[in-house]
């Protein structure tokens, strides 16, 4: 690929336009996408201050701070946020900056409809923020919606469904947008096995996102007919039934997992093989893994209902294809441990994050093994062992390869060098506040403290009050790297082209910052 022809004197250096309608009304895939990751940063910080709250009431028995209708919602807001909010839409940024500058395509397939997208997000999140303002406050049911509790809330209930439905409109906007780029928009020779994985796993994510995204549709869709229009999709007083509803939630939920996964083993796939130096290992093997981990999670959303009351016959099927996942996960793990094996390794900021991510990411996928058991995840059902499980894999496995990658991009993005001092700074406050906040929780969890809850018994004092501690030292260390962040667009040394040494892809024959307009004259990749 490092053959491509260089076709950039044409790079645009073109007038664009500036100020405020800029951003209202751009097409241009690099404006979008750092929308998108602007809007990502914001609702971090938002998501992440209502876990310190959280943290802050669970840092000794008692209520000390709110009520308990206070801290649920909360929770279910941090879930919704973190989820819908940040992940996603970061992820969405990564692909409108990378995935033309990747295929060595001028724009995405639909700019006007990828204007779109992004600019439904902001209106869905403040609907959900705002609700806190409404009677009755935010939903307080948990992110997962689940009924009777969800057709019981007040109006904030309504105006979190139509945040969902927006949202999800977004989401199917951007993946039809993905999906055709990827498929039409590709440099002359680069062909589907010579694409960098980034755009393999974003492909196969879009794919993933129309199919699930419209289950969700039809359930909180249900929900909305059962709360206004005299429906019993999930009342059980009028013949419905509210496990159905988990049945048809978990269809999406558990494929929305690795929504917010696949992603983020595309970047740490870019990451790790420049930093050591030596191409990707078994790179036709990564594809179809992640195509096999794509398919097998429609088959095993049943593994978080284990507790409803299922037939053996359906827990074991669950369970073992739940098992099954592990198979394509360690290929990928393998071959990340292999592709860093004898390369001439270096340690700047985003392969730390990316070993990071594989080390700590790989410590989530076992304790999910351990929840995939059907007679272990009865005893462990709803308490902390499963919070610590989940973030283990959406923080050090998702934010970290979102912290990977802006490391490794921002260069390019900016055209400046960040401070590698402040970086690591970050990295190491983040690697140590996140497990000293997230892997006593497995402890909790075991000792059957419940999720949820304000207040807790008082053998659970210890370690609810390190895992406080580590929260602080988790949250407060983003400020570092927001720092970096704001340094890096206002100025720094300057960032070369090819900004890694070990780099390879068409990103990187491009100026730094990236022009503009791009690839105006298609590159041939040989």
């Amino acid at each position: 690929m490092s053959d491509a022809a260089h076709a950039h004197d044409e790079h645009g250096h073109h007038a664009h336009p500036t100020g405020l309608m800029r951003w209202l009304t751009t097409t241009n895939h690099k404006d979008i996408g750092s929308l998108y990751l602007f809007f990502a940063l914001i609702m971090l910080f938002m998501a992440g201050s209502m876990a310190l709250l959280i943290r802050a009431e669970l840092f000794k028995p008692g209520l000390q701070l709110m009520h308990p209708d206070f801290f649920n919602q909360l929770t279910t807001m941090h879930g919704l946020i973190m989820i819908f909010g940040v992940i996603m839409p970061a992820f969405s940024g990564f692909a409108n900056w990378q995935v033309p500058l990747m295929l060595g395509a001028p724009d995405m397939a639909f700019p006007r409809m990828n204007n779109w997208a992004f600019w439904l997000l902001p209106v869905a999140g403040v609907m959900l923020l705002g609700s806190f303002w409404l009677p009755g406050g935010a939903v307080a049911g948990g992110w997962t919606m689940y009924p009777p509790l969800f057709i019981q809330g007040g109006v904030s209930y309504d105006l979190t469904i139509l945040a969902v439905h927006i949202m999800g409109l977004s989401s199917i906007m951007g993946s039809i947008n993905i999906i055709t780029t990827i498929l039409n928009m590709r440099a002359p020779g680069l062909t589907l096995m010579k694409m960098p994985l980034f755009c393999w796993t974003w492909l196969i994510t879009a794919y993933l996102l129309i199919a699930t995204m419209p289950v969700l549709a039809g359930a909180v869709t249900m929900l909305l007919t059962d709360r206004n229009f005299g429906t019993h999709f999930f009342n059980a007083a009028g013949g419905g039934d509210p496990v159905m509803f988990q049945h048809i939630f978990w269809f999406f939920a558990h494929p929305e997992v690795y929504i917010l996964i696949l992603p983020a083993f595309g970047i740490v796939s870019q990451v790790i093989p420049t930093f050591a130096r030596k191409p990707l290992f078994g790179y036709a093997s990564m594809v179809y893994a992640t195509a096999s981990i794509a398919i097998l999670s429609f088959i095993v959303w049943a593994h978080h209902m284990f507790t409803v009351g299922m037939p053996v016959a359906g827990q074991l099927f669950f369970m073992f294809s739940t098992m099954l996942i592990a198979v394509p996960t360690g290929v990928k793990v393998f071959n990340w441990v292999a592709t860093m094996w004898k390369g001439s390794m270096t340690f700047e900021t985003p392969m730390l994050f990316a070993i990071a991510f594989v080390c700590l990411f790989t410590i989530g996928g076992f304790s999910g093994l351990v929840l995939a058991m059907a007679p272990v995840d009865i005893q462990l059902q709803d308490t902390y062992y499963v919070v610590a499980h989940f973030h283990y894999v959406l923080v050090s496995g998702a934010l970290f390869s979102i912290f990977a990658g802006i490391y490794y991009w921002l260069p390019k993005w900016t055209g400046h060098m960040y401070s590698e001092t402040l970086g690591k700074t970050h990295f190491w406050l983040s690697v140590i506040g996140m497990n000293i906040v997230f892997f006593p929780m497995h402890f909790l969890g075991l000792a059957g403290m419940p999720r949820r809850i304000p207040d807790y018994a008082l053998q659970f004092t210890e370690f609810n009050q390190i895992a406080t501690v580590g929260a602080f030292i988790f949250g407060f260390s983003q400020l570092i790297f927001l720092t970096v962040v704001l340094k890096t667009i206002k100025g720094g040394a300057k960032a070369s082209d090819r900004v890694w040494e070990g780099a390879e892809g068409l990103e990187w024959t491009v100026p730094s910052p990236a022009p503009y307009h791009t690839f105006e004259t298609a590159p041939v990749v040989k």
